[in-house]
Parts: C-alpha cells; sequence; structure tokens
C-alpha cells in the first residue's frame, strides 16, 4: 500500500465534492464542496497543496454495461483541467463511480439528514464513498486503483 494523501473529487455540474484520506490510506473523510464556476479549480488545487495530496482519484461516470457515455466525457475534460493546475509530481487516477451518489445519499438519510442538509454535503459524501472504494481496492490488490488520467 502506497503512503501519503489522496484526494478524491465527485465532479458534478453544480458542484465538486471533495474527500481525503489519511497519510496511511486507511480512511477517507469528507472535506469540502466546492462550488463550480470561477475559482473552483484554483480552489481543488489549494486544498491538494494544504493537504499535501500526492494523488488525486476522480471518479468517472459509466453506464450499467461499463461504457462511458457524455458525462464521463466532461468528467475526463474537468480532471485534465484539475491536473493542470497541480503541483508537479501529482498524480490522478480515474476510477468507476457508479452508485456512489446512490450510496452517499442512502447513508445520509440513514443518518438523519434531510433535504437541503442532506443536498449540501451528498457531494462530499459521494467524493468519501469513491475515495474509500479507491483505498480498499489499492490495499487488496496492492495495485493503485482505476487508471491514470
Amino acid at each position: 500500500m502506497r503512503t501519503g494523501v489522496r484526494i478524491a473529487l465527485d465532479i458534478g455540474d453544480a458542484r465538486i465534492g471533495v474527500a481525503s484520506s489519511d497519510p496511511h490510506g486507511i480512511l477517507a473523510t469528507p472535506v469540502e464542496t466546492v462550488r463550480r464556476g470561477p475559482g473552483d479549480l484554483d480552489r481543488i488545487a489549494a486544498l491538494a497543496a494544504e493537504l499535501e495530496a500526492f494523488e488525486i482519484v476522480v471518479g468517472l461516470p459509466r453506464s450499467l454495461s461499463g461504457g462511458e457515455g457524455p458525462a464521463a466525457v466532461k468528467i475526463r475534460e474537468t480532471a485534465a483541467q484539475v491536473l493542470d493546475k497541480m503541483r508537479e509530481g501529482t498524480t490522478m487516477r480515474l476510477v468507476d463511480e457508479r452508485f456512489t451518489t446512490v450510496t452517499a445519499e442512502r447513508m445520509l438519510r440513514e443518518r438523519g439528514k434531510k433535504g437541503s442538509k442532506r443536498r449540501a454535503v451528498v457531494d462530499q459524501a459521494a467524493a468519501v464513498v469513491i475515495l474509500q472504494h479507491a483505498l480498499d481496492l489499492e490495499r487488496e490488490t496492492g495495485n493503485p486503483p482505476g487508471r491514470p488520467l
């Protein structure tokens, strides 16, 4: 298992959910929800620098059959823009994010988060689900998760 902080991004049209791992790659925790618009990618870069992240894990939407559609194309474009803003040596991996928002919504509902409060943190929770899955997969296989951008 590689050591060092990773951050995960759940990129949407309106918001980007951000989560981070501990330096040992054991646990993913929510960080922030960044509103899409001017300065959003600079904020992501600032968070990555502040957390000293060596890798960015981005959720890539796939269809149930595993294919990529227009949403995946948009995510790849945004991910490339994010990577351009990162410090030298930062890597990026794209991981399957099927069902992460559904899983995050269910977790929040089970914890009693209602309506607008749930919507305010669902993107962070989805980023946590993406990152925790990636961490668990790497621990199980010994290989970095997903595919490099």
